[in-house]
């Protein structure tokens, strides 16, 4: 099976520091490094470490081609990232070393300049019964959807940084929604209805697990408690799992346990992509 990813590519800027920012405070970091990201990106990573097979599409300057390298690695296809004279996306990262919560900073650039035809090099690598994958974080991404969902793929829709009536819009095309919490009472309020119309729903809780709706009861999938060092990209590295999972023919609830413990050791971690685990790491972890 494949899964077929329409996702923003960023270079992330990561500073640690005593504690996050307050307006008009100037504060110095305790540490810097600079590492692949966005979310797409992240998602991307997490699907193929956990042993999916991912072709992922988007746009980067062409000038910054090594940055894939860390996607090649992880098993990635990125053959259909576009390149061009636009600065590549990059996202500004404070995390506090106290709590391990995140502030962000994002520049799309590129992100938002991907070209026409990137989706269709996308959808030549997918059939029926495959998954595409789009979030929030480029241009193309409804026309990509609507396709995908023209040729009998299955949609994944990762709902961020969240718009409450792009979301609406495209729920009809949607299979498979993962949003967080307050992002579903924003749209739940846009949308005057509880009932999505979709036939899979999870709402992420960050660290009160997960909830699912879709076929047969509502059931929780508890998060894995650990002490948090960076909790950037946890939730790409969840999604990542999750729908690799499915993919491969888990079921929603192994697929759904399976992620919760990718993402508890994600954040034990400093970093978004670079601190995804493989498969072999998540079946050996004795949480």
């Amino acid at each position: 099976m494949t899964i077929v990813n329409l996702g923003s590519i960023n270079i992330d800027h990561i500073y640690t520091m005593p504690h996050l920012v307050t307006p008009g405070e100037t504060l110095a970091a305790t540490s810097f490094q600079s590492a692949l990201g966005g979310k797409g990106t992240n998602q991307s990573i997490a699907i193929a470490r956990a042993g999916g097979t991912v072709f992922h599409g988007g746009m980067i300057n062409r000038k910054d081609e090594g940055w894939l390298k860390p996607m090649i690695d992880a098993g990635v296809d990125v053959a259909m990232v576009a390149h061009g004279d636009l600065p590549t996306g990059h996202a500004i990262v404070a995390v506090d070393d106290t709590t391990g919560e995140n502030q962000i900073i994002l520049s799309p650039s590129s992100n938002n300049a991907v070209p026409d035809h990137i989706g269709a090099w996308l959808l030549e690598k997918a059939g029926e019964g495959d998954w595409a994958l789009a979030q929030n974080e480029t241009n193309q991404t409804s026309s990509f959807l609507k396709d995908a969902k023209a040729k009998g793929l299955s949609i994944c829709y990762s709902a961020a940084p969240f718009v409450a009536d792009i979301t609406a819009d495209l729920l009809p095309l949607v299979d498979l929604l993962i949003v967080n919490e307050g992002e579903y009472a924003d749209l739940v309020s846009h949308l005057g209805r509880v009932d999505l119309g979709i036939n899979h729903l999870i709402v992420t809780k960050g660290s009160k697990g997960a909830t699912y709706y879709g076929d047969g009861e509502p059931f929780d999938c508890p998060a894995i408690k650990v002490e948090a060092i960076d909790t950037t990209g946890a939730g790409d590295t969840y999604l990542g799992y999750v729908l690799a999972g499915l993919d491969g023919g888990m079921t929603m609830q192994d697929a759904m346990e399976r992620a919760a413990v990718a993402a508890a050791i994600q954040v034990t971690r400093l970093g978004a992509s670079e601190a995804i685990p493989t498969a072999d790491e998540v079946a050996d972890a004795s949480f």
